[in-house]
């Protein structure tokens, strides 16, 4: 079993944010970056929190993650931005992307964002979450290197390619659902295999194809889609969108997430902010209607249900980071100076 320890939130924060700061990164852009990987881990996500850490500050070192980026935004209309993170972490550009785009959402009632020459996005569900509490319906997407094969080929073509969603309640945290089009997030493939645990049969297949528990071999094969057919289908949705749409790579083209050798990834992500059409009291009530439905069947719950019990724990109590993870990042603070 992995060894863990609680750290709070705030000191989680902190600590990432020194590590970054002493592998080169600016204090914005530590920050920015340390906020994303905690609000992950405080959802549960562990495949885009503290385990992220290794490698991104690998990839400061070789330089294959732009540590002085300076993310840029422009209009491509009246409602439509469009981001360039240059080759940095992509949350900074996200950063920018939401500052201005919600400003715009909230003059003409909806804005798309397009962002290229970016990295790995990490929890979709931070992003989104922020759009609704804005009081807009969120969408996100964003393609990452290849990892799934087109249904009924044998070699990577999309990403694991994922998808989020959010939409502002009354009364209530937004209902936020998040999925990745592989039957898991390749983060949590690449978490097992960091901390020496098998895999669930199911998740992947090996580079000949067969089914495997061992983290290693699924990496060096294919994941396995959501939905057979359709969740390819739906991959291919997504590269369109935040591939082709915001001029970055392919997934088959973009380097590894986890690797600090190669050029940058230069992937994509795709954000749309959209005002209810309907009046917001009306549509707050015909949600609420609903998802009382929903929840009212035997058996049921909402999506989400388990990320923000995640939060609410990890608010109250912090959370439980693995000891391999908190010593990385204790080792690189040492060398912050603020």
């Amino acid at each position: 079993m992995t060894q863990t320890r609680r750290i709070g939130l705030a000191d989680a924060t902190d600590l990432l944010l020194r590590a970054f700061r002493a592998s080169g990164l600016s204090e914005d852009a530590a920050r920015s970056v340390a906020t994303a990987l905690v609000a992950a881990e405080a959802e549960g996500q562990v495949g885009h929190g503290f385990s992220r850490l290794a490698d991104y500050a690998a990839q400061i070192r070789s330089g294959k993650v732009n540590p002085r980026a300076m993310p840029r935004s422009w209009n491509l209309s009246a409602t439509q931005l469009a981001v360039d993170a240059d080759h940095g972490f992509a949350y900074p550009a996200l950063d920018l992307a939401l500052d201005r785009g919600l400003e715009v959402a909230r003059d003409f009632g909806m804005a798309s964002m397009a962002v290229t020459r970016s990295h790995h996005a990490g929890a979709l569900s931070v992003q989104v979450d922020r759009i609704a509490r804005a009081g807009f319906i969120g969408l996100m997407m964003a393609n990452t290197p290849k990892a799934i094969a087109p249904w009924g080929g044998a070699m990577p073509v999309y990403g694991t390619n994922p998808i989020a969603f959010a939409v502002p309640r009354e009364n209530a945290d937004p209902l936020v659902i998040d999925l990745s089009l592989s039957q898991v997030a390749r983060g949590k493939v690449m978490h097992a295999k960091k901390t020496g645990a098998a895999i669930p049969e199911g998740w992947a297949l090996d580079a000949s194809g067969q089914p495997t528990t061992d983290p290693e071999a699924a990496l060096n094969g294919s994941m396995l889609p959501i939905g057979g057919a359709k969740g390819t289908a739906l991959a291919l949705m997504v590269e369109i969108l935040s591939a082709v749409m915001t001029s970055s790579r392919f997934s088959a083209e973009a380097s590894s997430f986890f690797a600090a050798d190669g050029p940058p990834p230069g992937v994509g992500q795709f954000l749309l902010a959209i005002k209810p059409a309907t009046p917001q009291d009306d549509f707050a009530t015909r949600l609420q209607d609903l998802l009382t439905r929903v929840a009212a069947e035997a058996g049921t719950r909402l999506p989400g249900d388990r990320r923000l019990s995640q939060l609410y724990r990890a608010q109250a109590h912090g959370i439980d980071v693995a000891l391999s993870y908190l010593d990385i990042a204790e080792d690189l603070a040492a060398d912050c100076i603020l």
